[in-house]
């Protein structure tokens, strides 16, 4: 091979090599595993097929936490994403202290999770929170905010949408900037209103962007793990128990590595199905500037 055609492909080697190591070898080990028994019970790996996939499919504690997953990743990407569009599209007009508010939103990005958990379980608390401190004010009776079944999920979700969405607003508004004025400025002369501006012209010219801040959305809400662990530790009674920290109960708490495993390989599934599907529909129809 012409070596300047080989050069290239080393520079990318390392890249490669990160990868292998540490993304796809890791990947194919843990569905390896997801075919054995191995725990504290079985320390030598015992080969059972499938059933590792059968104990889970039969196990209620499962599909909770599927649908606590679902809920979460369903209300923090729509919830995350309009809101950083409407934010990014206020800020987009000449406004003052623009500069102000874009570090303001952007901050909470910038803390690491497990100290914005930390933030956020003071502000729950129902002793001493700040939440229930200004809601007294009202006259409101205090709440257990992480100690309610019903509750206690939403409030993981406004940790996670608070935590993302400055970042998500940031990549709107670099969408928005770059839409020529003159389409706006055409559009207004025609008399198109605001709402046909926005579905006519800004959602289309911005459809890359939302593609690409969805795709990242969706891998952000089910790798949620930081905030269950130090908020609630799933409770209660599992009310908030997500499917990362599920796998981290059953690989590093139980030490069944076979079903830690095996919940891997099905998340991996999961993610590699509906990125798929995504890519297949929505991302046929994204707008992408020549």
């Amino acid at each position: 091979m012409d070596k300047k055609k080989l050069k290239p492909y080393l520079f990318l080697l390392p890249t490669f090599a990160f990868l292998a190591v540490f993304t796809y070898y890791p990947i194919f080990r843990a569905f390896f595993i997801s075919f054995f028994e191995w725990s504290t019970s079985y320390p030598e790996k015992v080969f059972n097929g499938i059933n590792n996939y059968l104990h889970l499919i039969q196990t209620p504690l499962f599909w909770r936490v599927l649908k606590n997953t679902f809920l979460y990743s369903i209300s923090t990407i729509l919830v995350g994403m309009a809101s950083a569009l409407f934010l990014a599209m206020l800020i987009n007009k000449k406004i003052k202290f623009a500069s102000l508010y874009k570090v303001s939103l952007f901050y909470p990005t910038m803390i690491p999770m497990a100290a914005a958990a930390l933030i956020w379980m003071w502000i729950f608390t129902t002793q001493y929170g700040l939440l229930d401190f200004y809601l007294g004010k009202l006259g409101l009776p205090k709440t257990e905010w992480l100690n309610n079944e019903r509750i206690v999920l939403w409030c993981i979700v406004a940790v996670g949408v608070w935590k993302h969405t400055g970042y998500y607003m940031i990549l709107f508004l670099a969408a928005l900037q770059n839409i020529p004025q003159s389409l706006w400025d055409a559009a207004e002369v025609e008399g198109a209103s605001k709402w046909q501006r926005f579905h006519r012209i800004t959602f289309p010219m911005i459809s890359s962007y939302t593609f690409y801040i969805f795709i990242i959305n969706i891998m952000d809400s089910l790798q949620a793990i930081d905030q269950v662990y130090i908020m609630t530790q799933g409770g209660p009674a599992n009310a908030s128990n997500l499917l990362v920290y599920y796998i981290y109960e059953h690989a590093f708490r139980f030490w069944n590595m076979g079903l830690g495993s095996t919940l891997t390989s099905i998340l991996i599934g999961f993610l590699f199905v509906f990125v798929l599907i995504i890519f297949r529909t929505v991302g046929r129809k994204v707008y992408y500037e020549v």
